[in-house]
């Protein structure tokens, strides 16, 4: 197997529809809701990566074919005063999970972090995706956790 990981340009087509071929699998697996994205979020998704000034994305190829992402965003630690990278994404289409492509994104995301001057990364996992928290877990993940507090929830409001 021959993988790459590296930093996407959206500019490239490549990387673009690559990009937006393996959130879109992503999304329509159970653990990403069970549906694809609608056509409009495909449409608005790279030109506004693009637009936000905090995006990081990274690709995975093998062989030349786009087979998954680490979609990141900076942050800032305000207990630590320092940027800390939270990868939203973490994705590797079907046929090519298990094969330590998640891994390689996540030491890429790390190294991306490091060049940074980043205190942390971040992430969010489901509670019933064992595979992913074991990946998490082994790769140095764990429970957030503020002082002698319980573990911090993430927690969402959408907004129309």
């Amino acid at each position: 197997m021959n993988l790459l990981v590296f930093e996407a340009n959206l500019h490239d087509p490549t990387h673009a529809s690559g990009l937006v071929d393996v959130l879109d699998a992503y999304a329509c697996d159970p653990k990403g809701g069970g549906q694809p994205l609608p056509a409009d979020v495909k449409d608005r998704l790279v030109p506004a990566l693009i637009e936000h000034p905090a995006s990081l994305v990274l690709l995975a190829s093998v062989d030349e074919q786009i087979v998954g992402t680490a979609t990141c965003f900076l942050g800032f630690s305000t207990f630590q005063a320092r940027p800390l990278l939270n990868v939203h994404d973490l994705a590797v289409i079907p046929e090519y999970r298990g094969r330590g492509i998640g891994r390689a994104l996540l030491a890429c995301a790390e190294a991306s972090a490091l060049a940074r001057g980043c205190c942390k990364l971040t992430l969010e996992v489901q509670d019933d995706n064992p595979k992913a928290r074991g990946l998490y877990t082994s790769f140095g993940f764990e429970n957030f956790v503020v002082g002698d507090s319980a573990p911090t929830r993430f927690m969402a409001k959408p907004i129309p």
